[in-house]
């Protein structure tokens, strides 16, 4: 194997997902599991254990593994645990930092007993001990041991491990005059996600004043608002309104049939995006106008409800609210940190710098093709909140008259799916890509037996659609019951009978020639798009391969396989906002972070033969971004053997001036053998992630045979799969 590629590869792949854990934990970013974690366990020589999640998103296994509480990490969880996470981002958010800093100072002038909730590397209780001269007490709570341990690293390099005191418990666990001598004077905490209230912020808080806090005590921050403003966006429509898309189509398949519009949605909540990047799409139909106030030094309430009139500043139809948070970070109202979109001017939104990716604004979409308004026309926002989301509905106010009324209210069976994939589904050239694979490869085959190897309810629909005499068989392995259920409900409107039609009751997809009636399959198809892979990395839904494999015994000798193959194809690229959120740690705000980079996965100056992992990422949604290669192919897979180690090599010459921070990457998928049907997930396609790999810092980079002497005019790029540990291994090296 050439040398540019590690032998040392990277073992099993912990994920935590990009999405927030509810409820209060206090501290693990945005991390999902499937389920709730397991308890910790009690060992007889009373050391903790927890579980991390590990998963294998190529077989779509998954397992709970044990994390032992002693002074090192076992050897399977020395590489980046964190690495999905946003507290890298968050810790290069400079003025995030610089308002906490300048806050935390402002409130603490003498000393006191400190509480940091949620305590993460410990940056703000290594501020607050500061700030009291070391004379004070500061209890930090961290409730994620792998967290703590990183955290007890930050605490021994800063000199802090004294000062503070770490417990390693959720907040609503501690109790006064057992892991703390006595209620503290002062929260400082930040425990908020883009939404606000999903990592427990209202709970969380309800405990700490039963609990943990004096009476009336000081908080940083003092006040978080809620604001929103609604719009019009073909962009936003597009990712919720199936059955409007739909009707657009041409290929006679319906998703949502008629009278059945309701059965695919997307879950009603916010969802973070970037709305920047949709700015040009974007019309603004009001004002921003406030919906709610939290305030951190009382004890908040577990729900609640405002209505707020809003007056339309323009003709369109309302698409989505799209909302965000300002944070009011001392009682007298002068430190302020927003998370408004770039074109909102206020005080709060001025200075705020960098580009971040922790916090972003949220969309809440109305269903359907949304609700007309007129220029002067009343609308009526209803918002509730829970503990830990917030929700809308929305009303025009007819003058003198009546209320039309948006209705969010849908009953019966529903199937929910995310945005992009409601997206997918409505995007008609999709579709017609996906019809003419599925036609070409049904042309001249009668009583065939197809098998749908993936999550696919479109392919599984085309397939019993277009030809009337095939049997198929849907694996849905994400979906499963959900998907055959889906199935029945509209089978009739797709001209096809549930006889000939059937969803594997098998766990795993792997077949028998007894589950199979018999007979060899003679096409197995997928798009490929697995239920449980959304947000990963692209080429993990190489699972496609990986089940293929699985079937081979059931297949038959002509068997024809949709796709064919995969093509990993990739560019070189300027990212700076993405590079500067995701680069290697110093001092943060006068603390030495460098003891935490390896584990939350930095790009720059990590230690031989360290490299920062590939993550997933929207491009599009990139404050800057700047193609600086043609696209280049690295390596192929052939789904038409089993899966195997595949290794390619590719010379790029760089097209454009510029510093390259890393390169996109992302995988077409051929449909057919004549390679005239492709699929592609890249950059210039909104509804997929790439994966990016980032450099250890940025190279500048040329025309080859430019003049300039400081710039590399080619680099070699490589790429090795190893299905034994389902991971894809990107090296390169500039000349």
């Amino acid at each position: 194997m050439n040398s540019l590629i590690s032998k040392t590869l990277i073992p099993s792949i912990f994920l935590c997902f990009s999405t927030r854990l509810t409820l209060t934990t206090n501290s693990l970013r945005h991390f999902k599991p499937p389920s709730l974690p397991p308890p910790r366990l009690m060992t007889s020589d009373s050391s903790q254990r927890v579980f991390q999640l590990k998963l294998d998103p190529v077989t779509g296994n998954s397992e709970w593994v044990v994390i032992e509480d002693n002074d090192e990490l076992p050897e399977f969880s020395k590489e980046p645990l964190l690495a999905t996470t946003s507290y890298l981002d968050m810790l290069n958010d400079s003025y995030r930092n610089k308002v906490f800093r300048l806050a935390i100072d402002k409130t603490l002038t003498k000393p006191c007993h400190v509480l940091d909730i949620g305590a993460g590397t410990g940056l703000l209780s290594m501020m607050a001990a500061r700030a009291m001269g070391l004379n004070g007490m500061v209890t930090a709570c961290e409730s994620y041991l792998p967290m703590a341990k990183l955290m007890r690293k930050v605490l021994h390099r800063n000199g802090m491990g004294k000062a503070i005191n770490l417990i390693n418990k959720r907040s609503d666990e501690l109790q006064v005059g057992v892991d703390i001598p006595s209620r503290a004077d002062v929260l400082v905490s930040e425990i908020l996600d883009s939404e606000l209230l999903g990592e427990g912020l209202i709970p969380t808080l309800q405990h700490a004043h039963d609990k943990l806090l004096v009476e009336n005590p000081l908080t940083v921050p003092y006040r978080a608002v809620t604001y929103g403003q609604l719009v019009e966006s073909t962009c936003l429509w597009k990712l919720h309104d199936l059955y409007g898309n739909e009707a657009k189509a041409s290929d006679g398949i319906y998703l949502v049939p008629a009278g059945l519009d309701t059965f695919i949605h997307v879950k009603s909540q916010q969802y973070p995006m970037h709305c920047d990047a949709i700015r040009k799409e974007t019309k603004l139909l009001s004002e921003p106008f406030k919906i709610f106030e939290f305030d951190f030094w009382k004890r908040p309430d577990s729900h609640g409800e405002t209505e707020v009139q809003i007056k339309a500043i323009d003709d369109g139809s309302i698409h989505a609210v799209v909302s965000w948070w300002i944070l009011q970070l001392d009682p007298e109202g002068t430190i302020f940190y927003s998370t408004a979109p770039g074109w909102i001017k206020s005080p709060a939104n001025i200075g705020k710098g960098n580009w971040c990716d922790h916090w972003k604004q949220c969309v809440w979409f109305l269903r359907g093709t949304g609700m007309k308004v007129s220029k002067g026309e009343e609308v009526l926002l209803e918002a509730s909140h829970t503990e830990t989301n917030v929700s809308y509905n929305v009303n025009v106010r007819v003058p003198q008259t009546d209320i039309r009324q948006h209705d969010y209210r849908s009953g019966g069976f529903q199937l929910l799916l995310s945005s992009e994939r409601i997206a997918t589904y409505g995007d008609n050239k999709w579709r017609l890509s996906m019809l003419a694979a599925v036609r070409n490869a049904l042309q001249g085959r009668v009583n065939r037996l197809c098998v749908v190897a993936d999550d696919s309810i479109f392919l599984t629909l085309l397939a019993a659609n277009l030809s009337k005499t095939s049997h198929v068989i849907s694996l849905f392995p994400g979906l499963r019951d959900k998907g055959a259920q889906y199935l029945e409900n509209v089978a009739k409107a797709n001209g096809f009978s549930m006889d000939r039609v059937e969803v594997s009751e098998k766990r795993k997809a792997c077949l028998t020639i007894n589950d199979t009636h018999g007979k060899k399959v003679d096409l197995l198809i997928g798009e490929p798009y697995y239920y449980a892979n959304e947000g990963m990395l692209p080429w993990q839904n190489l699972r496609f391969w990986k089940d293929r494999t699985l079937l081979d015994p059931v297949l038959s000798e002509d068997v024809l396989i949709m796709p064919c193959k995969g093509i990993l194809k990739a560019c070189a690229m300027s990212l700076p906002d993405l590079w500067r959120s995701r680069h290697c740690l110093g001092e943060v705000e006068g603390f030495d972070h460098s003891v935490v980079n390896t584990t939350l996965g930095a790009c720059g100056e990590l230690p031989a033969p360290k490299e920062g992992p590939s993550l997933p990422f929207s491009i599009w949604q990139c404050d800057e971004s700047k193609e600086l290669s043609e696209i280049f192919t690295i390596v192929e897979f052939d789904f038409s053997k089993p899966i195997s180690p595949c290794y390619g090599k590719a010379q790029v010459q760089f097209t454009k001036h510029g510093l390259c921070h890393g390169f996109v990457l992302w995988v077409d998928w051929v449909m057919d053998a004549e390679n005239s049907i492709i699929v592609s997930t890249g950059p210039d396609h909104r509804y997929w992630k790439q994966g990016v790999k980032l450099l250890t810092k940025p190279v500048a980079v040329g025309i080859n045979g430019s003049k300039s002497t400081s710039e590399f005019g080619s680099t070699v790029v490589e790429a090795f799969f190893d299905p034994a540990i389902s991971e894809l291994i990107i090296k390169h090296a500039f000349s």
